[in-house]
């Protein structure tokens, strides 16, 4: 795949500009700041670097292990999960599997497609999105490395009330005949027993060292990805700390209107992968003291994405489809970010 969170099956060698360049600017920086130790610059920047990975390494370790758990894990239980479309619970239900989902921004769109294609509604489709992108168990672990537990869960609650509202508004206007609902037929399992299959798996997992070295082998693929976009964020977060003077900062990205309105704006043309965008949204709450522009730049910057936008406009062939998601999104970002910056 081509975009930031796919894989490629060819093996040996292969440049990734990303991780290859960002792993070279943190090896030089590091180096340079040992034997350059009156640029004062340099130092500073070569601190946050040290600062950022003393925070995440752990965070990253544990990830490595619940990804691999989380392979280990049949698909047919997120389709499970998921539910029909038309079920009452449906919205909840892809909320759930949304939270559930250990992908990137940007991978997740794939699966929501594949959803969307295999009969699930586009409410169902919004709501699983919306929930997907930075609450995976990883990066849930490193923003509450970055952040701590309890603005991590506030920060994933707001993500659940965003996505529900979202789908339940979606799913009003299809039963209104104002949006198409979709032409798919959904496929699922109906003879599928949840409780023994799950009992059944359990029971015939074999405890051993091969089965443990696949929990942390299996998870090579996201660690990849999940490195570079770190390492990348971590870049931008250090650079930012160090060049940018705090009181810029803290005046144009602060706790206030127009600290909101900036974040959202930035947000919106900067490009980056959900993994590289948590180092980014924790400066706005340790530097500008602004947890709500934190959860904004998270939110908003999938809500925006015009990768998101276009995929969804692909699969649904419908550009009104497309552009609900950051019209109905957005707005309801804004008032919770607005709220948590009174924490």
């Amino acid at each position: 795949m081509s975009s930031c969170c796919g894989s490629s099956s060819k093996k040996g060698f292969q440049f990734d500009p990303v991780l290859h360049i960002s792993s070279a600017i943190i090896i030089l920086v590091l180096a340079a700041s040992f034997l350059l130790t009156d640029i004062k610059w340099l130092a500073s920047f070569a601190s946050a670097l040290i600062e950022f990975i003393g925070t995440l390494w752990w965070g990253i370790l544990a990830g490595i292990v619940f990804v691999g758990i989380m392979n280990k894990i049949p698909r047919e239980y997120f389709h499970y999960i998921l539910g029909g479309p038309n079920s009452k619970t449906g919205i909840l239900r892809a909320t759930v599997a949304g939270v559930l989902f250990d992908l990137c921004s940007h991978g997740i769109l794939m699966v929501g497609a594949k959803l969307y294609e295999r009969g699930a509604s586009f409410a169902q489709t919004v709501a699983f999105l919306v929930a997907s992108p930075w609450n995976s168990i990883s990066l849930t672990i490193i923003l509450i490395a970055l952040i701590g537990w309890q603005l991590t869960l506030l920060y994933i609650l707001g993500s659940v009330i965003v996505a529900l509202i979202t789908g339940y508004i979606i799913q009003y206007l299809t039963q209104k005949g104002r949006i198409p609902a979709n032409p798919n037929s959904l496929t699922t399992d109906p003879s599928f027993d949840f409780k023994s299959r799950a009992t059944n798996d359990f029971k015939s997992i074999k405890w051993n060292f091969t089965f443990f070295k696949e929990i942390i082998t299996g998870s090579k693929n996201e660690l990849k990805v999940l490195l570079k976009w770190i390492m990348f964020g971590i870049i931008i977060a250090a650079a930012i700390r160090t060049f940018l003077p705090l009181e810029f900062f803290q005046t144009w990205f602060g706790p206030t209107i127009i600290g909101l309105f900036a974040t959202l704006m930035a947000t919106t043309l900067i490009e980056v992968c959900s993994e590289g965008s948590a180092p980014l949204a924790s400066e706005f709450v340790h530097q500008a003291h602004a947890p709500g522009n934190g959860f904004t730049f998270l939110m908003a910057g999938v809500s925006t994405d015009y990768t998101e936008i276009m995929i969804l406009k692909d699969t649904t062939k419908s550009w009104k489809m497309a552009l609900i998601l950051p019209l109905l999104t957005v707005p309801q970002i804004m008032v919770l970010g607005y709220a948590l910056n009174f924490l």
